[in-house]
């Protein structure tokens, strides 16, 4: 009975354990991107996602930094999962938004405008710049 109690209690420590190392990889992501370990935070980003297909901060973060790592095609893959699975995200809309403007594609830069004023809560002040952005576009076409 001891060893069968105490088997089960092995048991559970192990998986215990496991399920707290998972909830730690984004946050050790986040500490490693923010110390600008880019690679490393990458790899525990894309760990995460292995154990939590739905976290979508941990597609923003991959975006951002397939962005320092000039990789457009993996930013809007990423950016675009991020906005899929939270259609809301402030800061992937005005990361898609900015790409957007990039590459001069303006019908879809008034749209997402529309839904980044309703999400922003953290971003607002990106507002101005996205309208000067878009004006200073607007300028040099009719020229």
């Amino acid at each position: 009975m001891k060893i069968k109690f105490l088997f089960i209690l092995i048991l559970f420590y192990l998986y215990s354990s496991n399920i707290f190392a998972k909830d730690s990889y984004f946050e050790e992501a986040v500490n490693l991107f923010e110390e600008k370990k880019y690679k490393q935070s990458k790899f525990l980003f894309q760990k995460n996602i292995v154990f939590n297909p739905k976290h979508s901060n941990s597609y923003l973060y991959l975006a951002k930094i397939f962005n320092i790592e000039e990789n457009e095609n993996e930013v809007l893959k990423n950016i675009n999962t991020t906005l899929l699975l939270n259609p809301n995200n402030e800061e992937a809309l005005y990361i898609l938004i900015d790409i957007k403007l990039k590459r001069s594609n303006f019908a879809e830069v008034k749209d997402l405008k529309e839904k980044f004023e309703i999400a922003c809560s953290k971003l607002c002040d990106k507002k101005t710049s996205i309208n000067k952005r878009l004006k200073d576009i607007d300028t040099e076409s009719d020229s």
